[in-house]
């Protein structure tokens, strides 16, 4: 990728990552937000907009180094195990060990009394099924072979740049977070080769 593609992606990513946070946030809060439109308040929800955008601005920076830095551990692991199959393996398992301390770790933390496993299972399952929906897509984008890495990097990466919100757990912050970094991840992941200009093997 030369230096022009690179920051086109930047730039896209982050137009991407305040947009999406400015959507999100007006729908987890329309209960608060929704007089400001019914009164045509246009410099009240500007200054909202403007806020949440620069949320996302900030979002989609984390979840921007998590790509680069994903890339160079992909290429690191692919070096050290020798084999892209082991590779893969070794990726499973540390999809499997994440999604496993996303629910139950978190229940264990955070539970509170009366508190049932089934909703921390089921953030779990989402994350995991918009990992399998976009690593699907990268797979019939490109090959075969990049199914294993995409769910990786939508699944591992995605927890890690969310451990923020995740440490704080409040259900908004969670949500306001989780949405772009999946948005932004799943952007650089299929627009990537589009900005390359790879061709599908």
């Amino acid at each position: 990728m030369n230096s022009r593609n690179w920051v086109r992606l930047f730039l896209s990513t982050l137009l991407v990552g305040g947009l999406t946070t400015g959507v999100i946030g007006f729908l987890l809060k329309w209960a608060d937000y929704k007089d400001l439109f019914l009164n045509f308040e246009i410099i009240e929800i500007l200054s909202v907009l403007f806020w949440l955008f620069g949320v996302g601005l900030i979002f989609s920076v984390i979840s921007q180094m998590g790509f680069f830095a994903y890339l160079t551990v992909h290429r690191f692991g692919l070096g050290i195990f020798k084999s892209a199959s082991l590779w893969n393996f070794a990726q499973i398992i540390l999809i499997l060990f994440v999604l496993f301390d996303l629910a139950y770790f978190r229940f264990q933390l955070f539970a509170n009394e009366g508190d049932t496993f089934i909703s921390y299972i089921l953030l779990a399952l989402y994350v995991l099924i918009v990992g399998l929906i976009v690593a699907f897509i990268k797979r019939k984008d490109t090959n075969k072979g990049a199914f294993i890495p995409a769910l990786f990097f939508m699944i591992v990466v995605t927890v890690i740049e969310w451990f923020p919100a995740l440490r704080v757990n409040q259900e908004d912050w969670l949500l306001l977070m989780l949405f772009p970094l999946q948005v932004c991840n799943a952007y650089q992941l299929i627009m990537l080769p589009r900005f390359t200009q790879t061709k599908k093997s």
